[in-house]
């Protein structure tokens, strides 16, 4: 749109979309770019509006019930409007955005809510782009732009997650912290539950009680307790393991926290409560003090026709594709993923590196740290009491061989400590590590590393012995456990070549195996704790010439059928579980051209 303010001027939130000029129907949740034949709405940058009319019963007002409006997430400012007001606004895509309607709805009528949305990135927000306004009038037209990224992939725009409407009582739960420990075969959660009011009418609301009930799987019940802030201790409790740690992986029980005041103002919620502990020291990461080796994949948030919009049937999808590999473990690359899908990983024993927006950051200013640390503290509150989040990272590929880099991410990694201190935090890595200033303030160091790909290209022999030097050194420079965050080939489906060539399936499953040889021979060492793929499958990018159709790193394709990589990837995954690979073992098809 080259009137970018011409809804506000206009004032398009104070009546229906279809009164101010044509509107198309869409799909929520999905991102808008890929819904229509409309090449133009396909690459818009700006603002794009979306509206909705909905009734609420007058027996909500009645009943002093409190109202809430949600947003799982938008792309990525928004500003929200109901019935003409402005209601909330919010910066930042893939975190929820919430607000109290209750004294702003019209109750047995109709009501209308407005979301506008702009997707534009700029070196102020996170993640990054920049607009390159091209005024050469013979090669462009008038007020002609562009929108570059500080990343590799489509920045899809709209409205990725569910919205939801719901209600509480005047007195309501707020927030609940769970933490968990384990005494000898004793489980331990200690829980905090704050408590909020609305003030709708005369209250005495001040006296505020906690009560507690601890069901298991089956949702039979466990104990009871009494308080909002307290330990509850299960005897023989079942812990919560990763998949293929234990015969029954991601057990959760079940808090059903109640609070109720004097008015006769009843709140529950049911807290989901994986019991787990975590470790790490200078070489290791342990879960209910067991060693843990991470076997996993950087993923995204992507799919045919909806884009990054949540796909339930994707989900289950990839939650069984990831346990047919033999995986414990995925990167929310690049940017925290949705609810449904950290729903699916608790429950399954998956294990989450999960991380901010900030992907290739650079710039390194006081207002982007400021922005920064807002963001992981709302990523740390919405996902602090998962089991399955194991690490935090707070961005992937920074600009870190700037000197400001050392002082940024010392503070925000301390802020984010201070939000949990309950996990590791870490930041990826691509930068050499001579010149690099994050790694000094994580307790993680991942690396992500492409030999044999963008550099020393089709020449396979170099891998274990530049992968083997270059992780060592991370550990030696740092006296921190270190691991492998990417590695990969691109391969078109169905491009064979017999000796392999690049951009062949086989090129890229040979690359593997080569990487194996590699992490094999760090494991040995006692400091390697991890090798994540690039990619679980192919995903879409801006176009390019490097780009055939989108990045196509994945070992499934888009569409989710395996290529070669799958099948050598899976056999080296269970061959892990089982603790049984050893370094002159790999597929027996791929043994004759291991030269």
């Amino acid at each position: 749109m080259l009137d970018a303010e011409k809804g506000f001027r206009e004032e398009w939130y104070a009546q229906p979309l279809s009164k101010s000029g044509p509107v198309i129907s869409m799909a929520v949740p999905s991102s808008y770019n890929d819904i229509t034949q409309d090449k133009d709405l396909r690459d818009h940058i700006g603002w794009a509006w979306y509206d909705r009319l909905f009734y609420v019963p007058s027996r909500w007002q009645t009943d002093k019930q409190r109202v809430v409006l949600r947003l799982g997430s938008a792309h990525y400012n928004s500003i929200i409007y109901l019935n003409g007001h402005s209601l909330t606004s919010h910066e930042g895509g893939h975190l929820p955005i919430m607000a109290d309607i209750t004294t702003k709805l019209v109750y047995g009528k109709e009501n209308l809510v407005t979301v506008a949305i702009n997707n534009t990135l700029t070196p102020e927000t996170i993640p990054q782009g920049t607009i390159v306004k091209h005024n050469d009038p013979s090669r462009y037209p008038p007020g002609y732009f562009a929108q570059s990224y500080n990343f590799d992939f489509t920045n899809y725009a709209g409205i990725h997650r569910p919205v939801y409407i719901y209600t509480t009582p005047q007195t309501f739960i707020d927030d609940i912290l769970i933490t968990t420990d384990i005494n000898g075969a004793n489980g331990v959660i200690t829980y905090n539950v704050t408590h909020g009011n609305t003030m709708i009418g005369p209250s005495r609301s001040g006296e505020v009680g906690c009560s507690m009930k601890l069901l298991d799987n089956e949702g039979d019940h466990v104990t009871s307790a009494m308080g909002c802030q307290g330990t509850i201790e299960i005897s023989n409790a079942s812990l919560w393991w990763p998949y293929l740690m234990s015969e029954n992986p991601g057990y959760m029980y079940t808090l059903l926290v109640a609070v109720s005041d004097a008015d006769g103002n009843l709140d529950l919620y049911p807290q989901k409560v994986g019991i787990r502990t975590l470790g790490w020291n200078s070489t290791t990461l342990t879960i209910n003090n067991k060693p843990l080796y991470l076997r996993g994949c950087g993923k995204h948030e992507d799919a045919d026709i909806r884009g990054k919009g949540v796909d339930y049937a994707l989900i289950v999808k990839d939650f069984s594709l990831l346990k047919w590999l033999g995986a414990n473990s995925f990167r929310t690359s690049h940017y925290p993923y949705a609810e449904e899908i950290m729903d699916m990983a608790d429950k399954e024993g998956i294990m989450i590196i999960d991380e901010s927006p900030a992907v290739g950051l650079s710039g390194f200013d006081e207002a982007l740290m400021n922005k920064h640390i807002s963001v992981m503290q709302e990523l740390v509150q919405r996902d602090k009491n998962r089991p399955s989040v194991i690490m935090w990272s707070v961005g992937n590929e920074p600009k870190s061989n700037e000197a400001a880099a050392l002082n940024y991410f010392r503070k925000v990694v301390s802020a984010t400590k201070s939000a949990d201190p309950s996990r590791p935090v870490t930041c990826v890595l691509n930068k050499p590590k001579e010149k690099e200033y994050a790694a000094s303030s994580l307790d993680v160091i991942l690396v992500n590393r492409y030999y044999s790909w963008y550099g020393d290209t089709g020449h396979l022999e170099v891998i274990k012995m530049q992968t083997v030097t270059e992780f060592s050194e991370w550990h030696l420079l740092h006296n921190k456990p270190v691991m492998i965050s990417e590695y990969g080939a691109g391969s078109l489906p169905g491009y064979h070549m017999d000796p392999a060539w690049t951009w062949s399936e086989e090129y890229q499953a040979e690359l593997m195996i080569r990487n194996f040889e590699a992490f094999d021979e760090l494991r040995s060492k006692g400091y390697f704790v991890g090798e994540m793929i690039w990619n679980f499958a192919d995903f879409s990018t801006p176009q390019g010439h490097t780009r055939p159709g989108g990045n196509r790193k994945g070992i499934f394709t888009r569409s989710r059928q395996p290529k070669m990589a799958a099948h050598v990837l899976r056999y080296r995954y269970h061959n892990l579980a089982n603790d049984t690979l050893t370094n002159s073992q790999a597929p027996l098809c791929f043994t004759s051209v291991l030269h």
